[in-house]
Formats: C-alpha cells, structure tokens, sequence
C-alpha cells in the first residue's frame, strides 16, 4: 500500500479501538496560544494549572503583557521553566500588540493556513507544532500538529522515514492524513503513544496496530 493507504489504515483502526476522540471546548486563538507555551516540556495537568493561575491573577493578556516579570513567572511555575516562558510570553504579547495594535488571534480565521502559520511562527518561542494546534483547535483549520508521542509513533510505525526531523514531520504527515482526519488521527495517535506505545517500555502485544507496526514485527524477527 502507498504512504496515504497507510495513513487512512491507521486513522480507521484507531478509530476503531479508541472511537472518535472528544475535546474540550475551543480556546480563542491568544489563549490557546498561551497554553500550548506552557505546555513546552510539561504534562497537561501542569500547563492548566499555570494557565488557570495567570488568568486568576491577571484577567486580562494586557495585565500579563505589563506586570514585573517576576509575578508572572510565580504564577506559571508549575508548568516548569517558568523563568523561561514568563518572558517569553510577555515578549510574545508585546510583539503582538505592537503589530496588532490589540491582543487578538482572530483575523488568522481570514489567512490560509500557510500564511497563519508563517505569522505565528514569526514569533520566538513559536516552532511548527505551537502553531498547528492554534490553527487546528481554535481556529478550525486544516493543520497536523506533531507532537513528542506523535513524533514517536509515527517512525515505529513505519509512516515517516525513521530518520526524519519533528519539524519536517509535521508536513510530512500532513499529507499522509487526508485533512478530514487531522482531528481524529493527531488526538488518538497521542493516546496510542500515551498509553501504549510508551517512550521506554511500549506494549506492542495490546497495539490494536501492532500487525503491520514496523517496530513490532521488527522486534518479533529477533
């Protein structure tokens, strides 16, 4: 089969074993944008804690882009690297108000989404991945998201070159996935690669993919 049978394959087995993926309600577009900074190198659970600690303390992205550094990096600290990201999200917002004249997202809703992605990845701090998940989960374009476990997965599986870089993975795999799979394929591939096929010690006897995985019948020759 050729590289996009191999990707609707393994949308539709996926799909079946995990059904269709559910998620929260969409952030708009600056929020999300904030989050997925927090989420550099931390869990879910950390980055909505450091997010929902800086909108307490500052309501509005204006009051965040002006407070002393230090204050917002108190309140984030729990996303991890906070003496990092507090500055790099304030640098960010000025950035943004100053091209902008506003802390607002939505004109993006109005760019292609290799026009969007340029813009937000003009910024420092803002690779590939930051910008697909803005495009994708908040303003509903077609864009694939590459994450560490997506990342993973996919050379395993066999549905990148093994040794292709994340960031050309990200266009790679757009074109493996037909668009209307982005949503499903990115969040049940995260899934897979959180609750299966783990960095160090995967389960490739439970893989509703392990019958056609790379990884799996490689390992099963030896």
């Amino acid at each position: 089969m050729d590289e996009k049978e191999f990707g609707r394959l393994v949308n539709n087995r996926l799909l079946d074993y995990y059904g269709y993926p559910e998620w929260r309600n969409p952030l708009p577009a600056i929020d999300e944008l904030i989050s997925t900074i927090l989420s550099q190198n931390t869990n879910d659970l950390n980055r909505d804690r450091a997010f929902r600690e800086l909108r307490k303390r500052f309501p509005g992205w204006g009051e965040v882009r002006d407070a002393p550094v230090q204050e917002v990096i108190e309140a984030i600290k729990t996303a991890g690297l906070a003496n990092q990201k507090g500055p790099r999200i304030q640098r960010l917002l000025r950035e943004i108000t100053e091209q902008r004249g506003e802390i607002n997202l939505d004109f993006l809703e109005e760019f292609s989404v290799a026009e969007a992605s340029e813009w937000l990845q003009s910024f420092n701090g803002v690779g590939p991945k930051t910008a697909a998940i803005v495009l994708q989960f908040s303003l509903g374009k077609a864009a694939f998201p590459v994450d560490t476990h997506i990342y993973r997965v996919s050379g395993r599986l066999g549905l990148r070159p093994e040794k292709m870089s994340a960031e050309k993975a990200h266009d790679y795999l757009s074109i493996i996935f037909p668009k209307e799979m982005y949503f499903a394929a990115h969040l049940n591939l995260i899934r897979l690669g959180r609750e299966i096929c783990s960095a160090r010690s995967p389960k490739c006897d439970i893989c509703p993919l392990n019958d056609f995985c790379h990884y799996n019948l490689e390992s099963t020759r030896k």
